[in-house]
This record gives structure tokens, C-alpha cells and sequence, in this order.
């Protein structure tokens, strides 16, 4: 019990706040208890139980359902496809790794390092994707002996109160503790989230950048990703029919919803029209700059994203941008040439919508530089693509161009994020390292929901002479 003068204090203190250190405080204890009596065995048993909460396939359908219905944002179809892909693709990557006992004993150093949860996670998830994010983080943190409690956008919280219940549901049929995966309780406040960043042992933060702002602020352990603004160049060595149907799979995947999807094309002059050809047999249909000020007008509003454009269906966003009859029959993206970056030309930034800007380079040089411009004016640290045969243009551009990631000849939105087909590992928050302003640089991962005790015990001493330092540079500069 609070001493006398603590329940005096928490009478001042107004009920949203209450509210969450209620909440830090239940998953506090249920992780105290998680991790006394925890094993490898139980972490993963609570992880799968988390997995299998959203992989289930009518738990899945009506989580899709749900998140479409009350956000307006995505697609069933493909948000099915996300919550099953990325949840087993995170399950496969944490499969064998260990995040309990003792991880390694090198007899040559004399360090023991052994695993250690970091405690109450506090997680800001998006209304984008308010299922696959909010299970990937649950699922990292379980893994790794940790309570977690989530703080959704206000479009999200139905989502999110669905996706517990599943979850808690897979608990009692294994005996564990609901208060290991909470939620803020009530509706979405930034009082709410700016207490749970205040209070947590790490924050993790995906979504709009004030929030990854803000968590840095905190005074808590912060990870935040960066703004996604990808720009994908097209050379002339490219195979553009391939490259053509994987841009536009992964343009109109979910609409558009992720932070990895295509919102600058950078086509070289010499492929430009046949490129364009092949895009157009894929549903890419594309309009003169022209016609950008209208594209513009509709699609920003008020200073705002319209939302009955943004993450639309097809024929929805078609229709609203009055494109009906001036675009062929089944058209499933709009590119529109543009030659503008920056803050006066808004289609070289984000546009969450089938919608993508298009940019005719001279030559790869040109096609760099372009791509350069953009992403210093959104979308730092994030992401490029390229589609190109040159195996010496990949390395090229992960030297000069400020992002973490180069992904080659790959449908972006499926390739960032972790595919079955590359190395990258599952997730759906990004980090984007200095450029994005992120203190991580590599895909969130279970790796970031772990910390590390080291018993460090005498070796024999290794001090070296200074001729064996200095030796080579003596000889070169002089001593």
C-alpha cells in the first residue's frame, strides 16, 4: 500500500494518467513473474501463443475486416496477406534464436554474456497496419521475457482490443499472464502515450514522426523509425517487363499503406518509353505533368492528405480524383511526370495512394542525384530501390545515397520489410539510422527487446609493446 502522502499526490493527478501507470504497473508485476519463472521454453510458448492469436485464419479475416472497416485504410484481401507473412516470417526468424540463460561463455576472454528482458515495453502503433505491427512488437517482446503494453492510434483501438483478446485467449488455454500484453485503456490520447513513453523501461515507436519525436524526448530508452518516401530507379540495363510487374504489385499492395511503397518512379531516358509501355500492361496508367496541379488539389486538402483518396481501392481513388473516363479501363496506379522536389512540389513526397510521381533521368548519374533530392527531402536513412542488371550499381548507391537499405530488383513493399527471398528480417517498422534521425539503422527485430549481463572474470594480461603499435607508423611518418 502507498504510504499516506503517495495517495495525496495520486488524488491530484488526472485520471488518464492513472489510468496508464495502472497499466505499466499490472505489467510490471505479470513481468517480474515472467521472468522468475522464466525459461526458453516459456518465452517461446507465449510468443507462438501471440502468432498463432493473429495466423489463425478466421481470427485473421476478421482482424483484416475490422482494420479496414475502422480505418478506411488498406484492403481485406491484402491485409490477410500481411498479418499471415509477416507474423510467420517473424516466427521463422526467432525460431531458434536463444533469449534466455546463458548465451555464450568464452574461456579466452573470460566473459560470460547472459540474456536479460529489458522489461515493461512501451509500443505507439499505427492505424496503418493496426494488427501485423502491434503482433510483430508483442511477439519480439514475449520472446524476449518482456510485458508489453500498446498505445494505438484512435483509428486503431478496436483493432488492437481484438487482437488482445485473441491473444488472451491463447493464454488461458496455456496458463499464462493477460497482463503480460495490455493496451492503454479507454480511447487514444496523446496525454495517455506521452505518459506510457514517460513510464516505460523502452519505447518503441512506429508511425507519425512527432510521436518518434516525442519518444525521444521522453527521457525513456527510445527506438523510432524513420519517414518511408521511396524512390526506385529503373536503368537501362534493367529487365523492364519484370521490374514493371514488381513495382506495381507492390505499389498497389494494401493500396499503399506501407512506409516501403513506391512514391517516386526514376526511369533513365534511354528505357523511359518502354518502360512506361510495360508499366501500362500492367495497369500503370500515366498522365503529363500537366496535369499535376489537379492531381495536387485532390489528393491535399486543407493541408492535409484527403482521406477519401489516401488507401483507397482503385476505382474509389479514380473516382474521387475525378480520373473516371480519362484513364483506361482497369488502371490499378497512377504515375504522373513531375520534375519538381521539395516542399513546393508535394507529389515528390509521401502520398499513402496509388498514386506515384515519375521522373525521366538523363542517365543513372542523373537518376542518383534524383534520388538523392528526394529522399533529403523525405525519407532519409529509409530505403531505394533499383532495377538493373549492373552488379556494381547496387554497392555504388548504398555508398553514396543517404538510407540503409538499397533493394534490388525486388518488389519493395515485400522486400524491406523481410522477405522469404532475402536476408532482411521480418518486420514492419523500419529503422532509418542517423539520416532519418533513429537511433537503429536495421529492421526492428527481436534483437532490440534484449539486453545483455556480462560476467567478466581475469585472464592472463595482453598488453602490447609500443613498437607493436606503432611500429608500421614509425616507419611510414617517423617516430
Amino acid at each position: 500500500m502507498l504510504p499516506r502522502t503517495g495517495e495525496v499526490i495520486a488524488m491530484n493527478i488526472p485520471n488518464d494518467i492513472l489510468s496508464v501507470d495502472a497499466a505499466v504497473a499490472r505489467a510490471r508485476s505479470a513481468q517480474a513473474g515472467y521472468e522468475a519463472r522464466g525459461s526458453q521454453a516459456r518465452y517461446d510458448r507465449a510468443a507462438l501463443a501471440a502468432g498463432w492469436a493473429i495466423m489463425q485464419p478466421e481470427r485473421n479475416r476478421q482482424l483484416a475486416e475490422l482494420a479496414v472497416r475502422s480505418t478506411g485504410l488498406g484492403n481485406v484481401a491484402d491485409k490477410i496477406v500481411k498479418n499471415h507473412r509477416k507474423t510467420l516470417g517473424l516466427l521463422r526468424d526467432i525460431s531458434a534464436a536463444q533469449t534466455h540463460g546463458i548465451l555464450s561463455d568464452d574461456p579466452a576472454t573470460g566473459i560470460t554474456e547472459i540474456a536479460r528482458p529489458i522489461g515493461v515495453i512501451g509500443a505507439v502503433v499505427p492505424s496503418t497496419n493496426p494488427a501485423a505491427t502491434p503482433a510483430n512488437n508483442i511477439i519480439n517482446a514475449l520472446k524476449c521475457g518482456n510485458a508489453i503494453v500498446l498505445s494505438p492510434s484512435p483509428k486503431g483501438v478496436a483493432c488492437c482490443e481484438m487482437l488482445l483478446g485473441f491473444i488472451h485467449a491463447e493464454f488461458d488455454r496455456i496458463g499464462e499472464d493477460r497482463d503480460l500484453v495490455q493496451m492503454l485503456p479507454g480511447f487514444g490520447s496523446k496525454t495517455k502515450t506521452q505518459r506510457l513513453l514517460e513510464t516505460a523501461d523502452l519505447v518503441v515507436v512506429t508511425g507519425s514522426q512527432d510521436n518518434v519525436r516525442r519518444a525521444y524526448q521522453s527521457g525513456s530508452p527510445a527506438i523510432g523509425v524513420g519517414a518511408g518516401n521511396v524512390a526506385v530507379i529503373v536503368d537501362e540495363t534493367a529487365d523492364l517487363i519484370t521490374a514493371a510487374g514488381k513495382i506495381a504489385a507492390s505499389k498497389t499492395f494494401d493500396n499503399a499503406t506501407s512506409c516501403s511503397s513506391e512514391n517516386a518512379l526514376i526511369v533513365v531516358d534511354a528505357v523511359y518509353d518502354t518502360f512506361l509501355a510495360a508499366l501500362a500492361a500492367e495497369g500503370g496508367a500515366v498522365l503529363p505533368s500537366s496535369e499535376a496541379p489537379g492531381i495536387i488539389s485532390h489528393l491535399w486538402q486543407d493541408g492535409h492528405m484527403n482521406r477519401e483518396i489516401i488507401a483507397k481501392d482503385a476505382e474509389v481513388m479514380i473516382d474521387k480524383m475525378g480520373l473516371a473516363g480519362k484513364v483506361p479501363a482497369g488502371t490499378r496506379l497512377i504515375a504522373v511526370e513531375t520534375e519538381g522536389i521539395g516542399p513546393e512540389h508535394p507529389l515528390s513526397g509521401e502520398k499513402l495512394s496509388r498514386i506515384v510521381a515519375l521522373y525521366r533521368a538523363r542517365d543513372f548519374h542523373h537518376a542518383t542525384e534524383l534520388a538523392r533530392r528526394i529522399l533529403l527531402h523525405q525519407g532519409a536513412g529509409h530505403s531505394v530501390g533499383l532495377h538493373s542488371q549492373d552488379t556494381d550499381r547496387p554497392v555504388a548507391l548504398g555508398r553514396s545515397l543517404p538510407v540503409c537499405r538499397v533493394i534490388v530488383n525486388q518488389a519493395h513493399c515485400f522486400a524491406t520489410g523481410g522477405a522469404f527471398d532475402n536476408g532482411l528480417p521480418f518486420s514492419l517498422s523500419m529503422g532509418c539510422g542517423s539520416w532519418g534521425g533513429n537511433s537503429i539503422d536495421a529492421n526492428l527485430n527481436w534483437q532490440h527487446f534484449l539486453q545483455r549481463t556480462r560476467v567478466v572474470r581475469p585472464i592472463p594480461p595482453r598488453e602490447p609493446t609500443l613498437d607493436e603499435i606503432f611500429g608500421n607508423y614509425w616507419h611510414e611518418a617517423g617516430k
